[in-house]
């Protein structure tokens, strides 16, 4: 399918209007999928117009980013793969993390460790995963913009940061996209973020465009998550929020079902409706779900319903918080 590709930052990456996370695949959402699962789906995310695909060192660790390397090896030079460093992983390689760490050493580890597991020569878009508080983002810039002269990376980003932060990086080296939970459930970028993303040029390619599936209006109160689930251990995904929050997926039920749509595809339709340098990056591990998400970009929605859709949220209190508190902090938001 061909789309009108959406620029992330004035420094020239070219993507198609909705990539695709692939930390599912292999992390925090229950069991991990394996390759013979996976690779048909990313082949099938490729044929549909997905040219934007998404994953990290630490998603597993190290495993998502062999599955999305080893299935992307057809379309090399066709797809753009952002993958992301600064955290400290366990030297036995098990899942989790120690702490952070955007030293430059690590960062220059990482990238010749992902380049080798994405099987690429460069990658096109290397964000800093979450601010280190130890490492001043001068630094950091410092480093990728090192990467970017030597051929190993060609775009610079951010994820999860604050609008200081933002603005000191860009002045070391172009940010060319900042990734951040952004949706009809979570609007906090709005505020602040958002503006300044305009002032500078610079992407936005929010992760859980759909509120970790909840927008998909699948979840009801008696809904259940795998201890494997990290769903499980988030505030607004408890029985009691759950069932508040339901509220909202009745809403966009009803605007769903006026444009002959699901809720899914409303949430993603109204998101791209917001700018034309935003790129959502909608996560799943089924072909059909893919394949609905790619659907909402047959949706025109006009002005009014957009505004309506907006004030419909906005009249929703949603519950809970988005994450437990020690892993809120470390956004920058």
């Amino acid at each position: 399918m061909n789309f009108q590709k959406r620029k992330l930052g004035n420094s020239g990456l070219m993507v198609n209007p909705i990539g695709l996370g692939c930390m599912g695949m292999s992390f925090s959402y229950g069991e991990v999928k394996s390759k013979e699962e996976m690779t048909p789906l990313l082949h099938r995310a490729v044929e549909l117009g997905v040219d934007f695909f998404d994953t990290a060192e630490v998603y597993g660790p190290y495993i998502n980013e062999e599955l999305v390397g080893e299935a992307l090896v057809p379309f090399k030079g066709k797809v753009a793969i952002a993958t992301k460093f600064g955290f400290k992983l366990k030297p036995d390689g098990s899942a989790g993390y120690l702490g952070l760490d955007s030293s430059p050493k690590n960062i220059k580890a990482v990238a010749e460790a992902s380049l080798k597991r994405l099987k690429i020569e460069a990658i096109d878009l290397f964000y800093q995963h979450r601010v280190d508080p130890n490492i001043p983002i001068e630094e950091v810039a410092g480093a990728v913009a090192d990467l970017v002269k030597e051929g190993k990376v060609k775009y610079f980003g951010l994820s999860e940061a604050g609008a200081n932060t933002i603005k000191r990086a860009h002045a070391v080296h172009p940010v060319s996209a900042l990734q951040s939970e952004y949706s009809l459930w979570y609007r906090k970028p709005e505020k602040e973020i958002i503006p300044l993303l305009e002032e500078l040029g610079i992407g936005l390619v929010p992760y859980s465009p759909l509120g970790k599936g909840f927008l998909t209006g699948a979840m009801k109160a008696d809904t259940k998550f795998d201890a494997s689930d990290f769903r499980s251990t988030l505030p607004r995904f408890q029985e009691e929020a759950i069932k508040k929050n339901q509220q909202l997926i009745e809403v966009l039920q009803e605007i769903a079902q006026n444009n002959s749509a699901t809720p899914a595809q409303i949430s993603l339709a109204w998101l791209l409706a917001q700018k034309p340098w935003i790129v959502p990056i909608p996560g799943t591990t089924k072909i059909h779900r893919l394949e609905e998400n790619m659907s909402s970009l047959q949706l025109q929605l006009n002005e009014n319903e957009v505004k309506r859709i907006t004030l419909a949220a906005e009249a929703v209190q949603v519950i809970g918080e988005r994450y437990p508190e020690h892993v809120e902090r470390m956004s920058g938001l």
